[in-house]
């Protein structure tokens, strides 16, 4: 059975068996914008979602040492942040991104996620001991008025789902009006052991270099 987080619950990463959970997926799901309009409401528009899945790692000495982003981003805007430019890949080939879905799911959920970070713990560099995963939106709609999103972890591939570990669902809610960012959660090293922590906390950052800023001034 999957385990269904709550805000700010910390978890094991042992399956039933017992065994260690070092090879899995993260993945974002979430859906476009829905509208009906016209006579009767009989027509409908789809308003495409732009969200962004992205990770930073932090070492033992509480430093930005690697990060996922989408490479859309423009260097210049990064630069602003003292961040380098969007890569798919960790130095340590430990996580990789699937790279950027520009729209969301928009005839419903279908099941699958829309960015997805691979991860192999057996690979993190050993000086790594928190990776921070959060959601941007690069529209200007806020998180109240998306129909869901969930971040989960389970085995498998981006394009199959073999066993879900955990989830944690952000659905639509008040909280979220004019927020455009979701601090989702953290894997972090305690004992020499990874453990997840479901974050789930909303922030009005327009841009992700805000996020960042943010995740190391208040996280760590």
């Amino acid at each position: 059975m999957a385990i269904n987080l709550t805000k700010g619950q910390k978890i094991d990463l042992r399956k039933s068996s017992g065994e260690t959970l070092t090879n899995f997926c993260v993945g974002v799901n979430w859906g476009a914008i829905e509208t009906k309009g016209g006579f009767l409401g009989m027509s409908k528009k789809i308003i495409d979602i732009d969200l962004d899945l992205s990770c930073i790692l932090i070492d033992d000495q509480n430093k930005l040492c690697d990060h996922l982003y989408s490479p859309l981003y423009r260097v210049e805007v990064l630069q602003q942040f003292g961040l380098p430019k969007g890569k798919l890949l960790t130095v340590d080939g430990a996580l990789k991104h699937t790279g950027d879905d520009l729209a969301g799911d928009t005839g419903g959920d279908d099941g699958l996620d829309n960015e997805i970070i691979t991860v192999d713990l057996s690979k993190v560099d050993s000086k790594v001991t928190q990776i921070f995963f959060f959601l941007n939106n690069a529209g200007k709609e806020d998180f109240s008025q998306i129909p869901y999103a969930k971040i989960r972890m389970y085995e498998g591939t981006p394009t199959r789902v073999v066993s879900e570990f955990a989830s944690y669902n952000v659905s639509a809610d008040p909280q979220y009006v004019n927020k455009r960012s979701i601090i989702m959660g953290k894997l972090y090293k305690r004992n020499n052991e990874w453990k997840f922590s479901a974050i789930g906390d909303p922030t009005d950052d327009t841009f992700l270099g805000q996020t960042i800023h943010k995740i190391i001034a208040s996280y760590l």
